[in-house]
């Protein structure tokens, strides 16, 4: 069985070259046949002497090939926790290509502190440059190492020296992060520092005098010195540069940030200081405001108060003064009003005169005239009107006393038909005495003249 197995088997030559054949395949497999990650340029040089840059993701073929990886973007940073070793920047698992620890550096007023940063560049990726690239720096590490960390650094420090901690903690942070990515793309400043005198403001004195109390004498001089940075310009007034040297390879920034300052502990002091000053003069302001303002309002109450009182006195001022004059007008309305009675009365009294003047007149007249008539009457008649009529008066009141004289119901008389009282020719006989009586007093003759 075994025997029928070795026949049917491959010679050994045939076995042995089959072996070798497969080893030259895993061999040039090996040396010939890599995998292009994405996010990575690869700088490929063949046996023949040949380079080539592979951006393409995928399984690549070059015969016994040697490559280097690149990542098409390389950042910088510098971090807490971050480190000066660049031994691990092409791992994949790496997030960033350098992580440095917070740089150190210096601001125009001698303030330093420790910065936290991060720049990101790309690298290029068409064959003539990418290859100038390679060739100048033949790995990842060097061109991190010798150009961008330093200019990282140096950008940095320059871009701090353009600016003081306090202006950049006074509201200028946006100022300096705007320079820094600027002066990392396009190149650094070339500044020079200089001294300039500026007139203090105010005047200066001095306290030494006791006996001068606040009105001291002036002492020193009323300038300070202060120290600025001023850009130089070229001819055409545009500020002169250091440009960036990396850019001459094709390499480009794509951000650039300051994320954390940390300054010293005196600076963290004195601002702490200068804060709680100003936070004291803003209470104090507050305080004088409110004073002021205390003041103003007590101010204002006594002003109210007075213009209250004033108001109210003026109003019974004017109530008074106008009872006054609605008293006085009323006076003289009454006064008015009677004066115009008495000439009312005067005038009617007047008119009454005249009436009864003209009344007494015309009674006058009349009784004239009556007395005329009557008299022209009984000059006429001999005033035989006024006689008859006088006559007729006696005569109804004889008759009627004598209708109503009181007689006895039986009367006994003689056979003459006399009787002794009470009788007719009795009573005639009375009438006529009283008749004749009344004619005496009448004294009237009743003779109708001519």
């Amino acid at each position: 069985m075994l025997k029928d197995k070795l026949k049917g088997a491959l010679p050994v030559p045939k076995l042995v070259g089959a072996v070798i054949g497969v080893l030259v395949l895993v061999v040039v497999a090996n040396k010939s046949i890599f995998y292009a990650e994405p996010g990575y340029v690869y700088h490929v040089r063949t046996i023949t002497g040949q380079e080539q840059v592979v951006s393409d993701v995928g399984y690549q073929f070059f015969f016994f090939g040697r490559w280097n990886s690149w990542k098409r973007a390389l950042t910088v940073q510098a971090v807490k926790g971050g480190t000066e070793d660049l031994a691990y920047v092409e791992v994949e698992s790496s997030e960033t290509s350098a992580a440095l620890p917070p740089q150190n550096i210096m601001f125009l007023d001698q303030v330093d502190a420790n910065a936290q940063a991060t720049v990101r560049f790309t690298i290029p990726t068409d064959k003539d440059s990418f290859l100038q690239l390679a060739h100048e720096y033949r790995n990842p590490e060097n061109l991190l190492r010798t150009a961008l960390i330093p200019a990282f650094k140096e950008t940095l420090q320059a871009n701090a020296s353009l600016m003081s901690a306090e202006e950049y903690y006074s509201g200028g942070r946006t100022e300096f992060n705007t320079e820094f990515e600027n002066q990392m793309i396009n190149g650094i400043y070339i500044v020079r520092r200089e001294e300039i005198s500026e007139k203090r403001v105010g005047d200066v004195r001095g306290s030494a005098n006791v006996a001068m109390g606040t009105q001291q004498q002036d002492y020193g001089d009323d300038s300070k010195v202060v120290f600025v940075v001023r850009k130089m310009l070229d001819d055409t007034g545009i500020p002169r540069r250091k440009s960036q040297r990396f850019i001459d390879y094709g390499v480009s920034v794509v951000e650039a940030r300051i994320t954390q300052m940390d300054p010293n502990q005196r600076f963290v002091e004195r601002m702490q200081l200068k804060q709680k000053a100003s936070a004291d003069r803003a209470i104090a302001r507050e305080q004088r405001v409110q004073e002021e303002e205390q003041r103003l309002l007590a101010i204002a109450r006594g002003e109210r108060e007075v213009a209250e009182r004033q108001a109210k006195a003026k109003v019974d001022q004017i109530q008074r003064t106008t009872e006054a004059e609605t008293e006085k007008q009323l006076a003289i309305t009454e006064a008015q009003k009677k004066q115009e009675q008495a000439e009312i009365d005067k005038q009617t009294a007047q008119v009454n005169l005249e009436k009864a003047r003209i009344e007494a007149e015309t009674r006058r007249t009349l009784a004239d005239a009556e007395a005329y008539q009557k008299k022209a009457v009984l000059q006429a008649d001999n005033a035989l009107a006024q006689k008859l009529d006088a006559e007729i008066e006696i005569q109804k009141i004889w008759a009627e006393a004598f209708a109503q004289r009181k007689v006895p119901q039986y009367v006994f008389g003689g056979g003459d038909g006399n009787t002794p009282t009470g009788s007719d020719s009795e009573t005639k006989a009375f009438m006529q005495l009283l008749t004749l009586d009344a004619a005496k007093r009448l004294n009237y003759d009743r003779d109708v003249k001519n």
